[in-house]
């Protein structure tokens, strides 16, 4: 086995936690496969993984060694990909925030794996800052304005915002027609995954944006939490328009102060500078940034 094919496998091994699923993947039997990694790590002169009764789990050499792998095993594909013509394919690996990825990327997935057959998706859902390149992820679809971080992000929307309550909670606090009938009114608090504060409520009047923070007598840091909290009648808040769209429909959330809407968040792709030409993240750039056009906002 030559040392690309040792790398394909050792990758294998790492993401299946299994010698036997690995092998079953590739094709090879399963005393091939251990052989292979008992000779991969006698040439680096390092133990790559940890094995047990019941799973294979890399050692810190082993994860360092696994990101290494992936780096050029893609660099050699997507180079061959380029100068052959091929359709892209590859593993893609994928962060997400849930609820835009059930709305936006999963109704219309069938569609992109029937076009490109040979690419295999990875797709972790979290709301966490994710670091691309430590933990060897491809890009991340986020919402909201972003750091600086030294990625190349791609806007592929702006989605409008809504403020809203439910009407439990405007019957007990009344309906707010103005900024200022805010005093007397909590919100369900959205916190920062980085530093815990609360988001403020904000609004745009005459191209300027306004900030106003009131009370909450409940926090969350998840967005499904957050929508469940406010149809309970917890507190004002501010949510995109098509995360509620159908609860406005049907009036289980009311729509607030209209003359002064939240600002519109930004969604984007975010990738690595040495990841923005890889053919298979391009091929997905393109057709997410048509599912948001299709989709509305």
């Amino acid at each position: 086995m030559d040392r690309f094919d040792a790398m394909r496998l050792f990758t294998r091994v790492v993401e299946r936690r299994s010698f036997t699923q690995a092998a079953n993947d590739i094709g090879l039997p399963r005393s091939t496969a251990t052989q292979a990694i008992h000779q991969l790590e006698r040439r680096l002169g390092v133990r790559l993984l940890q094995r047990t009764t019941r799973v294979v789990r890399p050692t810190l050499d082993g994860e360092a060694y696994y990101r290494r792998c992936l780096a050029i095993l893609q660099d050699m594909e997507d180079a061959e990909g380029a100068f052959a013509g091929t359709k892209p394919k590859g593993m893609l690996r994928i962060e997400v925030q849930g609820t835009i990825a059930r709305h936006f990327l999963m109704p219309n997935l069938p569609a992109f794996m029937a076009q490109y057959p040979d690419i295999e998706i990875s797709m972790s859902e979290s709301d966490r800052w994710v670091d691309l390149v430590h933990e060897g992820v491809d890009c991340a679809l986020r919402w909201g304005d972003l750091a600086d971080s030294g990625l190349v992000a791609r806007r592929l929307a702006l989605l409008t915002r809504v403020t809203c309550a439910a009407p439990a909670y405007l019957k007990r606090f009344g309906k707010p027609r103005a900024l200022r009938d805010l005093a007397n009114h909590q919100v369900v608090g959205l916190r920062r995954f980085t530093s815990g504060d609360l988001e403020p409520l904000k609004f745009v009047i005459d191209g300027k944006t306004h900030e106003q923070s009131l009370p909450a007598a409940f926090s969350v840091t998840g967005p499904e939490s957050y929508l469940l909290a406010t149809r309970l009648g917890l507190g004002i808040a501010q949510m995109p328009h098509f995360h509620i769209a159908e609860d406005l429909q049907r009036g289980s959330l009311v729509a607030l102060l209209p003359d002064a809407p939240p600002p519109s968040a930004p969604v984007s792709l975010m990738y690595a500078q040495n990841r923005q030409l890889a053919p298979r993240v391009r091929a997905f750039s393109d057709w997410l940034a048509q599912q948001f056009r299709e989709g509305g906002n």
